[in-house]
């Protein structure tokens, strides 16, 4: 038996990390589906949500005024979520100066979430399209007509861009964060590709405006629910990895950050129904192997490294117990000091990821509840935020 949990827990890792990539790799060769492009102007609605976002929202709305689209067909709309600092203010100054015109303010007076903002602002848009995109991420100056050209297919209704991390080497994880995310990037690629959608990127992703599906306000992942929803309806939801968007490192770290994305997942899993029937088989094996994996793969981390013990006589499973030992050690100096080069760090960085699941446990129990709020998970350690 415990030669049995060694291979499970142990093939469900590797599974989930290494055979999934590969599979996503190579089916496209034979199941690649294409999509109709072609070179479109609709009328577009720059949607950002903002709580307390004065620092950066004059260069978001200056990045903005510069994209490479006609201005008369964007709009750009900041919506405040109840802001305490001069977020507002400075949109205004925007609105009534340079921006005239172009730049809107929404200031909702009470600080509801960033989902209920969303709900309330969708509405008075004008764009036929609507591109969400964060306050703290700058947009290339294409990224816009890089994503409108997908909507000329009839079958498309949304569309996300991809984000790539700026300073890597000025944040403690940077480096690591960056690696990431660019393996993340890949696996949303190649689930497109098989019309196998497992969310988009919040930094920038865009919708018809008229499908905007109106989420439950305590919705923690909103850029994976809204095109989940919109793709449940029929549609298709595409992936365009030129239509960049940048943030910095500092931004993208924190250990409540991760505790956060996990409840998502959990959150995420509740959209298997909605595969179910009428069947989308490619799409749940992905959502399957991608956010259940990952969730599978902290307890079975845990009784790797148990039943692992239990093993150490058989000369073999003496040399997998010498890897654990050796993987999680170089995780626990990595925890201490900033070793050099970056990649000794990933253990660290694994492990920091995955332990997210175990604080997620605790959070759940504490506040009796499978999925805590957004607000309540916002509080594990990083202020409130709209983003």
């Amino acid at each position: 038996m415990p030669k049995l949990l060694f291979l499970i827990s142990a093939g469900l890792v590797v599974y989930v990390y290494i055979g999934y990539p590969l599979l996503l790799w190579v089916l496209p060769v034979f199941f690649r589906s294409s999509l109709q492009t072609k070179s479109i102007e609709p009328s577009v609605s720059l949607l950002i949500a903002a709580y307390n976002e004065a620092t950066v929202i004059a260069a978001k709305i200056q990045n903005a005024l510069t994209l490479d689209y006609p201005a008369q067909k964007l709009e750009i709309v900041v919506a405040s979520d109840g802001s305490t600092d001069a977020t507002a203010q400075v949109v205004r100054s925007f609105s009534e100066g340079t921006g005239r015109g172009r730049v809107r303010l929404l200031e909702f007076p009470n600080n509801r979430g960033k989902v209920a903002t969303l709900n309330d602002a969708v509405p008075r848009l004008t764009g036929e399209i609507v591109a969400f995109s964060d306050a703290s991420t700058i947009l290339a100056p294409d990224s816009l007509r890089r994503l409108v050209p997908y909507f000329a297919d009839a079958r498309v209704g949304g569309v996300s861009g991809v984000y790539h991390v700026l300073k890597k080497d000025h944040a403690r994880l940077g480096v690591q964060e960056d690696f990431y995310w660019k393996y993340e990037t890949f696996l949303k690629v190649q689930e497109a590709k098989l019309r196998g959608f497992t969310g988009a990127h919040g930094s920038l992703y865009a919708i018809r405006r008229e499908l905007y599906p109106f989420p439950a306000v305590d919705t923690i992942n909103d850029d994976f629910i809204i095109p989940m929803r919109i793709q449940q309806r029929g549609y298709l939801i595409a992936y365009e990895p030129a239509a960049m968007a940048y943030e910095e490192a500092h931004e993208m770290e924190g250990f409540a950050r991760r505790v956060r994305i996990t409840a998502g997942n959990i959150e995420q899993l509740q959209e298997v129904k909605g595969l179910l029937w009428p069947p989308r088989f490619v799409g749940l094996f992905c959502l399957l192997s991608h956010k259940a994996g990952r969730l599978l793969v902290p307890p079975a981390l845990v009784l790797l490294a148990f039943v692992n013990v239990l093993l150490w006589r058989d000369p073999i499973y003496k040399w997998f117990l010498g890897g654990q030992v050796l993987f999680y050690g170089l995780a626990a100096l990595g925890a201490l000091v900033r070793l050099r080069p970056g990649f000794l760090r990933l253990p660290y960085y694994f492990c920091m990821i995955n332990s997210a699941f175990f604080a997620w446990i605790y959070h759940a129990m504490r506040m009796r509840r499978l999925i805590p709020s957004r607000i309540e998970l916002d509080q594990l350690g990083n202020p409130p935020s709209s983003n």
